[in-house]
């Protein structure tokens, strides 16, 4: 049994979990197919931005999400994530929001990103709304669009979020650490916390979070939660015992089977609510 956190009560409650949910359910004899591809699209100031999309095959229409990925870079764990959000019936664009500083071997990309500082704020925040405009213009699209990271990816979801008001419909965030950041952890790059743009946050927000993370600790979770009931935002927070950074990360030591699979189906029932059916 797992330990999760719900926002509808000020306590935690105590369930059994079916990691199952959503999982395995699709009809053996239904047609499906799926195209993905790497492609270019203009980002913040018209900047040709790499990006891997994967779409469900068929005129749609479909709803859309922006896959954001993590600090450690565009690597193939992602083009995985967004294969599953495609076989799920939706397109996904992930953006490569590292493109403009160099190509080659994603660990050795995301390294020298991280020595600079990472990417600025701004730059990240253009290029994930000129995907999600790219994704709603799209002849297939439903005219609904989501954005989900983890890590530094889900501080990025949440920001952009926060700054594109009116724009997207749903957002996820597994695990954005430093969304909460004192004074002294702001840089030019990254100068104001996302946490001070809660009140202009316009889309429902999910957030999945493992206990044992330290980036962002529980605390930093509870203040986030805070901000969000100030404002009267519509949320829902799912918390795992047992899990830390990173536990959906099936090719590392972080993963966490039984809290994983249970994150996913809360990720696809919050994505289902909110961005099925026409805008």
């Amino acid at each position: 049994m797992l330990l999760v956190s719900v926002p509808e009560t000020a306590h935690r409650k105590r369930r059994t979990i079916n990691p199952m949910a959503q999982w395995n359910q699709l009809s053996t004899d239904a047609h499906s197919g799926l195209l993905a591809e790497v492609i270019t699209y203009p980002g913040q100031g018209g900047d040709l931005v790499h990006a891997y999309f994967a779409r469900p095959a068929g005129p749609g229409p479909h709803p859309s999400i922006v896959l954001v990925h993590h600090a450690p870079g565009w690597d193939e764990l992602y083009r995985e994530m967004a294969y599953r959000l495609a076989n799920h019936g939706y397109t996904v664009l992930a953006p490569d929001l590292y493109c403009r500083v160099a190509h080659g071997a994603p660990d050795d990309i995301g390294a020298q990103v991280r020595a600079a500082g990472m990417m600025p704020d701004d730059t990240v925040v253009g290029d994930l709304a000129a995907a999600m405009r790219y994704l709603r213009s799209l002849p297939t699209s439903n005219g609904k669009v989501g954005i989900i990271g983890s890590c530094s990816g889900g501080r990025h979801a949440f920001l952009a979020a926060c700054r594109t008001p009116g724009g997207f419909d749903a957002v996820a965030d597994l695990w954005g650490g430093r969304v909460v950041a004192s004074a002294e952890e702001l840089t030019p790059k990254m100068p104001v916390a996302p946490l001070d743009y809660t009140g202009d946050l316009s889309a429902p927000l999910l957030g999945i979070f493992g206990n044992d993370d330290q980036n962002p600790s529980p605390s930093h979770v509870d203040a986030l939660e805070a901000a969000l009931k100030q404002h009267g935002k519509s949320y829902e927070f799912h918390r795992y015992d047992g899990a830390g950074h990173g536990f959906f990360y099936y090719d590392r030591t972080a993963y966490r089977q039984q809290q994983a699979m249970d994150g996913w189906s809360k990720v696809f029932a919050f994505f289902d609510q909110h961005l099925v059916g026409q805008r």
